[in-house]
């Protein structure tokens, strides 16, 4: 199961299109919220998360999708649930995705440390320890990151590839003519 975290302020487009992407190549996706009330984005589009972060199973996790966003990306490095399941998921060798902002969250806290990875400009100040990169997505190990909502189709077909094979990736985008 893939847990895609969503946070008031979130960028949408850096969740909804790799979530769109994830799904076309079957793989099993939930949306998280950190409350009950519908999450509102960083342009106002208001979504229901399939579950709040209780619910998260942490035996079925293969990987968890950090979406930046300014205050997204903030809610989402106050949360110490959030900050649990980073923890569970690193602990257990299961994928660590961020996008834009979101990096930093993971920078702060040192697990890059050693690893390629990129962020939205500025916040590579925070990627401790990480080899910062321009590149618009990057997967070191069980970390992929990416550098903002520019990259989001990218980032999602990279989170699918490293699931289901890049075979399934490709196949996915030329589905989409991507």
């Amino acid at each position: 199961m893939v847990y895609v975290f969503f946070a008031d302020g979130f960028e949408e487009v850096e969740a909804i299109e790799p979530i769109d992407i994830m799904r076309r190549a079957g793989i099993e996706v939930l949306t998280v919220s950190l409350g009950d009330a519908p999450v509102t984005g960083a342009h106002n589009i208001c979504v229901k998360a399939d579950i709040v972060i209780d619910e998260v199973n942490k035996d079925d996790i293969e990987a968890i999708v950090l979406p930046g966003g300014g205050r997204g990306h903030e809610n989402l490095d106050a949360s110490n649930s959030v900050h649990a399941l980073i923890s569970y998921a690193v602990a257990n060798g299961r994928y660590v995705c961020a996008i834009c902002a979101a990096p930093s969250i993971l920078g702060r806290r040192q697990l890059l440390d050693g690893k390629k990875a990129t962020c939205f400009p500025g916040f590579e100040k925070y990627l401790y320890g990480a080899d910062y990169v321009t590149d618009k997505v990057v997967k070191d190990g069980r970390f992929i990151t990416a550098r903002g909502a520019g990259a989001a189709a990218e980032f999602g077909f990279e989170i699918t590839a490293a699931l289901k094979g890049r075979e399934t990736a490709e196949a996915v985008k030329a589905q989409m003519q991507f």
